[in-house]
């Protein structure tokens, strides 16, 4: 399996932008917080790499999103399901692949509520998530014009998969957020 040093290589390679950075760091986390709690702790590095490196071909091929990052991968040599797993997260807008295993669903649902979230705790007086409470996340994701580029449909349908309320999915992801301090 590629290390952690080695996913954030190539993470770099083809992505220079802060904010891009950021976001994989960030889905990162999430991902390797939910390994945790939904009893996948022996699989955690690799859940952490999947949220890691999910948006390897965004920055540089925006059109070819979820396609462009499985020809990287694979030429890459990393493993199969890694690569599948990435691709998912596109499901229904850019990939043909659907979210099957329990990790593939987390990775689609956080991926847009992360940004959402993080854009709701910049506007809190603290900038942080460590005070943002569900009630005021549900404000915002109910106010289509804030972060509007983050789907709605898109982090209601990560809920639906995982069988979770949206008020569940929003709350666990408040909490794994906050487990990074730049958060």
């Amino acid at each position: 399996m590629i290390t952690r040093e080695e996913a954030w290589d190539l993470l770099c390679e083809y992505n220079k932008e802060p904010f891009h950075l950021r976001h994989g760091e960030v889905v990162e986390g999430c991902m390797r917080y939910f390994a945790r709690q939904l009893g996948y702790g022996e699989e955690e590095e690799f859940w952490g790499l999947v949220g890691l490196l999910h948006d390897l071909d965004f920055e540089q091929w925006p059109e070819e999103h979820c396609q462009k990052c499985q020809e990287i991968m694979k030429e890459r040599g990393l493993e199969p399901r890694m690569i599948r797993a990435v691709a998912s997260h596109g499901y229904g807008l850019c990939s043909d692949i659907e979210p099957e295993h329990e990790m593939e669903k987390v990775l689609f649902a956080v991926d847009e509520l992360t940004g959402l979230l993080g854009a709701a705790a910049r506007m809190r007086p603290s900038k942080s998530v460590s005070d943002l409470e569900l009630s005021s996340a549900k404000k915002k994701f109910k106010d289509k014009k804030f972060a509007a580029g983050c789907s709605r449909d898109v982090i209601q349908q990560g809920a639906d998969r995982l069988g979770w309320t949206l008020d569940q999915l929003i709350e666990q992801t408040i909490l794994a957020m906050r487990e990074d301090p730049q958060n």
